[in-house]
């Protein structure tokens, strides 16, 4: 009998768990011996957060105290999603819930390629807006760094071996939830290779193995499989993903591209409910070559557990609410193919003091990196899959009368080969004169950065740019870049203030 497909709930994540098959650039092609020489490195403690200065708490950093700003680079983007969903509905999101460099990320950015594997660095700038109040008062400018890595054709990736976690919940039956996922999943499972493979799990108090590691070649199976999901009691979210690695590894291909993807509102109630714990565990199965997918839903949704899950298990967290919204997360910004990759990518940031007097990092506060561990392959950095960019901005205070000339800092970048894991660096500088254009004349693209950074960093409290302000900038770009989701990015921000 054919199976009724509703299209306007398929499209929101169908496109999103096709990037899977693209975006698990960590796994596909380590071998035996990869894992093996990983698991024989010694190991130290994830130091983002435990050993590692916050870059900023809504102050700056003097250069003549630390010119260096080192962190490790981040692709998701659920944050702005999940703000933009709430902002919609009439709610204003908790500010400390806000990662601006998410809301900055959600964008594209259209930087240049790298001929080969690795990044293109890209850093440019300008004066910010006349209507800009920064606080202190005096000579800001904005500066933008962005990474590339090269796009392939789709149609040459490995094969997949996609592990879902199925959040079926009490929580789980509202609108746009287990409804969205079971259709989803429905269009996918009919779009992959017979020589993919697909395991479900659910869970709710208690998790279950609903079907194991399947062809998708055995479509009728897989389809029942997705038609038997149930909303049932409680969210015992450790349990679902414990089984999940579980099957996940029973089913592992070598040379595919092996994956966990856990498809939830991050509302844990049972089992262990905090982070750490579970973290523990996700890591430990992420160094034996599974990476984690984390696709979040609902109105109430654990926005901040999944995304530590994500970062802790080599991988990366989006969130989906509406058809329009998914195709451009899912399709614009993490284009397919497995060719190109990085692991473990830094981002180190060096300020010359003669040129620069403070700086502010704005976001990443959760992935910052001590400044002598940029070097350090042992500590986490950030995966990065090809056609993906990833964008830092700085607030810089510059020095008087400084040279067009003189060097305001240098970028360097440093990540890992995914399959023998030598490390590999490419820097790039940038001196003031790339900073002294007016605003209104910078890239669009560079302006859209600003609205989205600036945006998150207002709805954090902060003061130096109005709703209003940053809604016209956004605006602008909207009628140049031609982009609907930067129109979208407009009104969201408008229907903000509104609210504040």
């Amino acid at each position: 009998m054919a199976r009724f497909r509703r299209p306007s709930r398929a499209a929101v994540l169908v496109v999103a768990l096709s990037a899977v098959l693209a975006g698990s650039a960590c796994t596909a092609e380590r071998s035996a011996s990869d894992t093996a020489a990983h698991r024989n490195t010694p190991t130290q403690p994830d130091r983002r957060t435990e050993h590692s200065p916050i870059p900023f708490t809504g102050g700056e950093t003097r250069t003549d105290e630390d010119p260096q700003s080192t962190f490790g680079v981040d692709v998701d983007t659920a944050s702005y999603g999940y703000a933009r969903r709430l902002i919609n509905d009439g709610r204003l999101p908790d500010g400390a819930d806000i990662r601006p460099e998410e809301f900055v990320n959600a964008f594209d950015q259209e930087y240049p390629e790298p001929a080969g594997d690795g990044f293109a660095i890209h850093v440019d700038g300008a004066r910010l807006p006349d209507r800009h109040r920064p606080e202190p008062a005096g000579d800001v400018r904005l500066l933008r760094v962005g990474l590339q890595t090269r796009g392939e054709d789709p149609a040459t990736r490995p094969d997949a071996a996609l592990t879902f976690v199925v959040d079926v919940s009490g929580s789980m039956r509202e609108p746009g939830r287990l409804d969205l996922v079971q259709d989803a999943l429905h269009t996918l499972v009919d779009q992959l290779r017979d020589t993919d493979s697909v395991a479900i799990v659910a869970f709710s108090r208690e998790a279950r193995t609903i079907r194991k590691m399947t062809r998708a070649g055995d479509a009728d199976a897989l389809h029942d499989a997705i038609d038997s999901l149930k909303t049932q009691n409680s969210t015992n979210l450790e349990a679902g993903l414990e089984l999940g690695y579980r099957v996940a590894r029973d089913g592992f291909r070598e040379g595919a591209s092996n994956r966990v993807i856990l498809l939830s509102d991050g509302l844990a109630n049972v089992g262990n409910d905090t982070a750490e714990p579970i973290l523990a565990r996700v890591h430990e199965e992420a160094a034996k070559q599974i990476a984690l997918l984390g696709v979040g839903v609902g109105s109430d949704y654990g926005d901040s557990l999944m995304e530590q899950l994500a970062d802790r298990g080599d991988g990366f967290v989006v969130y989906v609410s509406e058809p329009e919204q998914a195709r451009e997360v899912f399709v614009r910004r993490l284009p397919a193919t497995l060719a190109v990759r990085a692991l473990d990518a830094k981002v180190q940031v060096t300020f010359d003091p003669a040129a620069v007097r403070a700086y502010r990092l704005i976001g990443y506060a959760n992935r910052a990196i001590a400044d002598e561990d940029f070097r350090d392959d042992r500590v986490d950095g950030g995966e990065v899959g090809p056609g993906h960019s990833v964008t830092a901005l700085y607030a810089v205070r510059v020095n008087d009368r400084v040279p067009a000339g003189a060097r305001v800092a240098t970028v360097d970048v440093r990540w890992l080969d995914p399959q023998d894991r030598s490390a590999s660096e490419t820097s790039s500088g940038v001196t003031a004169g790339a900073l002294t254009g007016e605003f209104e004349a910078a890239p669009a693209r560079l302006r859209v950065c600003y609205a989205a950074g600036y945006f998150a960093e207002a709805l954090r409290g902060g003061s130096e740019a109005t709703y209003a302000d940053l809604a016209t900038v956004a605006d602008r770009a909207a009628g140049e870049t031609e982009d609907r989701q930067v129109d979208d990015l407009a009104k969201v921000i408008r229907r903000a203030g509104t609210l504040d």
